[in-house]
């Protein structure tokens, strides 16, 4: 349902989230996200861009979250890099569908539970999880 490049988003800042007081540099985050290098790139300069990720140059330097991860939900994260589009006219352009038709307006219902359900969830709740299972980040240790 999520394109890939708010899939690698959402892995980034969880992991960049799991260490609030570290920079990580570009390669840290591909390799314990498992996001290609190149393609990794193209997402953290969409995230810096949106404000919601700030790099620094240099030795120390490297991507880190501008927002504490209770202040950013995966709606933010998912909006900066593929915004979840809603149905707001006919895709078809019909004249003639001066409203949604039954079939686009459930789509369009169906689109803004899942974009709520986004704005709901923070990263920190993604990190406060009770699993064992570490959130989309192999080498974050609780």
């Amino acid at each position: 349902m999520l394109p890939k490049t708010a899939e690698y988003a959402l892995r980034a800042v969880a992991c960049m989230a799991g260490k609030p007081d570290h920079p990580m540099s570009a390669d840290a985050l591909a390799e314990q996200t498992r996001v290609p290098r190149r393609y990794l790139h193209k997402v953290l300069q969409d995230l810096v861009q949106a404000s919601l990720v700030q790099s620094r140059p240099g030795p120390g330097g490297g991507y880190s979250l501008l927002t504490a991860a209770d202040d950013t939900s995966l709606l933010d994260v998912i909006n900066a890099v593929a915004p979840l589009e809603r149905i707001r006219h006919c895709p078809l352009g019909l004249k003639s569908h001066t409203e949604l038709c039954p079939l686009h307006k459930e789509l369009d219902r169906a689109y803004a539970a899942t974009e709520a359900a986004f704005a709901r969830f923070t990263m920190g709740d993604l990190l406060r999880s009770n699993s064992d299972i570490i959130p989309l980040c192999e080498s974050l240790t609780r």
